[in-house]
């Protein structure tokens, strides 16, 4: 299962993104309802004022606001702070401030606004004495009605620190409090839909994966029995099961079948709660077509894409639609990697041509899939690393659009979006919140580990990609999903502080960003990469568009082989000799591990050893 980002050679500009982006501060917002937040609502908006960091003389925040009535051309938002608050810096939008009171207008790309559309103008402060969160904010002269501030039924803990060098911005791991009776809403597909099905529900614990950590860690036993007391503890925590080929369903000489989890997520569910399970849609004709490592088994053509449909969708809709499953919640994650491929790879001819069976395959596994009222599909949108430039993004939501427009529901077919999916991106980098901040007269994402993406985690990338898939015509009530299996980047190499030293973007990147890898575009089983945050609900608090952290890829799992003299198959991107290109005529080492040529999907005991020991938060 290999995630391939390759891309094509980008003109270098520092232009920001289009439509409404939430540019990061103190590590991408990681705790955006941290701190002071009000929550107001009025039938013209809704205003969320969030803290993610405050070192005592300054001080990162965002104000979300939502459009609740008609479509908006422009906006301006006005609010005014209690205390000596004052603008040091702001994005998403123009700042100004007359004494207490600040006005934010829209830039020229982020000023139209759907009906139940977001934007998210962001901003550095400076304050001395109290922090006191605004209490009224209006936008377009319509007060959004403030109550006062609020405290969510849960937030991620940020501890204040005593200089800026050091913001904290990791989000508690602990899952957020949950109502027993979570909201729903209707579904075509016959019963209800809860609107974030990870709110009150169990998690489904694979009884094969259980069993690939405990024999990693009684092996390690006794040789190291602190990292086996580590290495245990991920049995408990959930991780998806992927049907990655046909006979997956049934079940191989490796995995369980589907039928055989989903009877093992009953005998787990307990009374009065539901459970949920995750499984991974992944067998497209053609699939993976600028990878090798997992290149499917299916042709791109006309017959591999009945055959798709016949043997693949169809029985995974049969048993996943039988009634004896109804009250489980099935969380489908649709296809990684094939909808990004028809944005960016049509220059390689197998994505050109397979191009129109991912879109037909994967309407056809949303059609199929939404009509069980109890599956949950988010469809994956890659990574920052690979669609967070502006000329991937937005045409990657009408991409998105485009397959859902097509079919029988519509947007409703669609309960949202991952990201990360079996990648290594941070969620947050703490240390790099500004991405244009100038560093010798060039901005921070000037640097060739950016490539002027804008976007140097996945918070900023998905808190985007929600504006861009909403304007598109995607419900405001779909929820983004980040897959944190393997993004924690903990050990001996991560900065702990700031270091503001470096003169050049460059050497500023190196000294501070938490990714590990010498190229971004690394993507098989990654040198020095560690667990990152657990499985969590609503990590960012109830009014945030990230509903959850999930393990879709189970750590320890291989990406992928590569060829040696032994055997033919492999894919040279995890070679840990070979290189990686930039499409910018630049040449990096691969990063992979030299430890081991396990092909994708089976068990990698030194990748899990890794792992585990460079978790970050540790186990």
């Amino acid at each position: 299962m290999s995630h391939e980002n390759e891309r094509p050679a980008r003109r270098l500009t520092s232009a920001f993104v289009a439509a409404g982006l939430t540019m990061g501060l103190a590590g991408g917002f990681a705790a955006l309802t941290a701190g002071s937040s009000n929550a107001a609502a009025a039938p013209g908006c809704t205003a969320v004022y969030s803290v993610s960091s405050d070192w005592g003389s300054g001080f990162g925040a965002t104000v979300t606001i939502t459009n609740n009535g008609p479509a908006w051309s422009s906006w301006t938002l006005t609010y005014s702070y209690a205390g000596n608050q004052t603008v040091q810096s702001g994005w998403n939008g123009k700042w100004a401030q007359s004494g207490k009171n600040v006005t934010v207008t829209n830039e020229s790309w982020n000023g139209s606004v759907a009906s139940g559309g977001t934007v998210a103008p962001a901003g550095n402060f400076g304050y001395s004495g109290t922090n006191t969160a605004p209490t009224s904010f209006a936008v377009n002269g319509i007060t959004c009605n403030s109550t006062g501030p609020t405290t969510p039924t849960s937030t991620p803990s940020t501890s204040p620190t005593s200089t800026p060098s050091t913001p904290t911005s990791t989000p508690s791991t602990s899952p957020t409090t949950v109502p027993t009776t979570p909201t729903t809403t209707p579904s075509s597909g016959g019963g209800g839909h809860v609107v974030n099905p990870f709110i009150g529900a169990s998690q489904y614990l694979s009884p094969d994966y259980t069993n690939e950590v405990n024999a990693q860690a009684a092996a390690d036993q006794g040789s190291n029995p602190t990292l086996a007391a580590s290495e245990a503890k991920m049995a408990g925590f959930q991780t998806a099961v992927w049907m990655d080929h046909i006979g997956a369903i049934a079940g191989d000489s490796i995995h369980h079948g589907l039928q055989w989890h989903l009877d093992q997520a009953l005998a787990q569910q307990k009374a009065g709660t539901p459970i949920l399970f995750e499984v991974v849609i992944y067998d497209l004709p053609g699939r993976d077509c600028a990878a090798i490592a997992s290149n499917g088994e299916i042709p791109a053509t006309s017959a591999g894409l009945t055959q798709y449909e016949s043997q693949y969708i169809d029985p995974i809709a049969a048993i996943l639609g039988d009634p004896k499953y109804a009250g489980i919640r099935i969380a489908a994650v649709i296809e990684p990697d094939s909808l990004p491929n028809a944005v960016t790879n049509q220059g390689k001819p197998a994505c050109a041509t397979a191009t129109p069976f991912y879109e037909s395959g994967v309407e056809y596994a949303l059609n199929k899939l939404h009509a069980i009222s109890n599956v949950y599909n988010y469809v994956d949108i890659a990574h920052s690393a690979w669609l967070g430039w502006s000329s991937n993004m937005g045409p990657a939501a009408q991409e998105y659009a485009k397959v859902a427009r097509a079919t029988t529901a519509g947007f409703a077919s669609v309960d949202g979006f991952i990201s990360d999916t079996a990648n290594y991106t941070p969620t947050t980098e703490p240390f790099l919140p500004n991405t244009t901040l100038q560093v010798g007269g060039n901005p921070l994402d000037s640097a060739k580990f950016y490539q002027y993406n804008p976007y140097f985690d996945e918070y900023t990338y998905d808190q985007a990609m929600y504006t861009q898939l909403t304007g598109q015509g995607f419900s405001p009530n779909i929820g983004m999903l980040i897959d944190t299996s393997r993004n924690g980047w903990g050990g001996p190499n991560r900065p702990t502080a700031l270091n503001s030293t470096p003169t050049t973007p460059d050497s500023y990147v190196a000294a501070n960003k938490v990714d590990q890898r010498p190229f971004r575009g690394d993507w098989c089983n990654q040198a020095g990469a560690g667990i990152g945050e657990r499985p969590t609900v609503q990590p960012y608090g109830a009014g945030n568009h990230i509903i959850a952290f999930v393990w879709i890829k189970p750590p320890g799992e291989s990406d992928g082989d590569y060829v040696t003299p032994t055997h033919p198959h492999g894919d040279p991107h995890c070679d840990p000799a070979g290189t990686n290109t930039d499409g910018n005529g630049g040449t990096y080492p691969t990063g992979s591990l030299s430890t081991g040529d396990v092909p994708a999907g089976q068990w990698f005991g030194a990748e899990f050893q890794q792992e585990v020991t460079n978790a970050y938060p540790k186990l």
